[in-house]
Parts: C-alpha cells; structure tokens; sequence
C-alpha cells in the first residue's frame, strides 16, 4: 500500500453523507482517467473515513446501505472514480500545465488556420488560450474539452479542424518503412501495387498533421515520393 505520510483525501459525496479514503495522488488521477491500476498502489488504508482528519471511519451498516457492499475495495474505487481527489496547490498547477500542452497539441494536429490552410503555431495557439481565458480542467480528458475551446478561442484566431486524404506513391525500397509511418498518421484508405512495383494508397489525416507528415516521408525516400490532396472524395 501507499505510504500514509505521502497520502491525499479523496472524497465522494453519496446522499449528503460524505466518505474519504486516502490515496497516492498520481496514481488515483491516472486510475480516474481509465489506466489499469492495481488499488495496492493506489489506497494507503483499508478503512473508508466518514473524516480523515479526525479519524471517523464509516461503518459496516452506512456502507451497506449507500454502496450496497462493506468491501473497501469496491467503494474505494467508486470514490476515485465519481469522487474529486484534493490535489496541493503545486500539483494541481502541475496537472493543468500537463493538460494544457495536451489541449495545445491536439489543436496544432488536428487543427488549421481557416484562412491559410496551415497550422498555426503551439506557441499562436497558447496565446489565443490565454487571450480567451481558457479554463482548463485538470481532471477531464482533453478531447473532452477540445469543443468548448474551439467555440472560444475562434472569435481570437481563425481555426478549423478538417480531414484530409493525401495520395502517396512510393518506389518499392522505399515501401517498408513508410507504410509503417503511414499508419501511425492516419487511415489508409486505399492500398496496392502498381505494375511497375511501386506502391499507391491514400490516407486521411488531419489537416494539421499534413506537413509534418510530408517532412517524415521525404526524409524517409530521400526526397523520392509522390504526394498529392485529393479533392472532393
């Protein structure tokens, strides 16, 4: 189990009655966010708490009652996962940082300039955030908050997000580890040989990853691939 010095409150409310339990603070926010972890790394005690900080435990017949089972295991979890986890201020600056630069990437991939076409930079995108006075949640996916900051940040700077389809040919040397690149960009939406050996898909990518996708596959054939948007597919 955790160390009990190093431990935080996290605390769920069920019918006006609340319970606490303490937790390693990292480990319970990657566990609130879906990652398979063992609760042995997670909960410093076996007890469920009516109040930590004056020693008042639950007891067997509340739990009963509001959880329908007495077994810590159970409960804890459903306090990590519905309940908030009391972060010190210097960690919850630290999660919001963390979150921000998630936001900012997700905006610089998936994202264009609505004028342009391109992407506009992490460091554009960081200002118009601030500019906006973005509340980030340190707690909620960033996906999860990707709509809401377009809708306020668009008055500040013009931004789209779009899907493209990029036809690649590669010469056969070149195939093996550029599909492999491909792949981790986007769909392939088509795939096959040609005659002469070489090798024509198309993939569909967001509009912000086009460059650097680009930039992969030229460094990767040495300058030898065809690449070219196909429209109104």
């Amino acid at each position: 189990m955790v160390d009990i010095d190093k431990a935080i409150i996290a605390r769920l409310k069920v019918k006006n009655e609340k319970f606490e339990i303490l937790v390693d603070c990292d480990k319970a926010l990657e566990f609130k966010e879906g990652k398979s972890i063992s609760l042995d790394e997670i909960i410093a005690t076996d007890s469920i708490f009516k109040d930590v900080k004056k020693g008042e435990h639950a007891s067997e017949k509340e739990l009963k009652t509001l959880f329908g089972t007495s077994d810590y295991l159970e409960i804890s979890k459903e306090i990590i996962k519905k309940g908030e986890i009391q972060l010190t201020a210097e960690h919850n600056k630290r999660l919001r940082e963390e979150k921000k630069k998630q936001i900012i990437n997700l905006l610089h991939r998936n994202g264009i300039d609505a004028k342009t076409g391109l992407p506009h930079p992490p460091q554009r995108l960081e200002a118009a955030l601030e500019e906006a006075r973005v509340n980030i949640d340190p707690f909620k996916k960033a996906e999860e908050q990707i709509n809401d900051i377009l809708k306020k940040i668009s008055p500040i700077i013009p931004i789209k997000f779009e899907k493209r389809k990029i036809q690649v040919k590669l010469q056969p040397q070149y195939t093996t580890k550029s599909y492999q690149v491909l792949k981790r960009y986007g769909k392939l939406l088509k795939d096959e040989w040609k005659d002469d050996g070489s090798w024509l898909g198309v993939i569909e990518i967001p509009a912000g990853m086009q460059e650097e996708l680009y930039s992969d596959l030229n460094s990767l054939t040495h300058g030898n691939v065809e690449t070219k948007i196909i429209q109104g597919e």
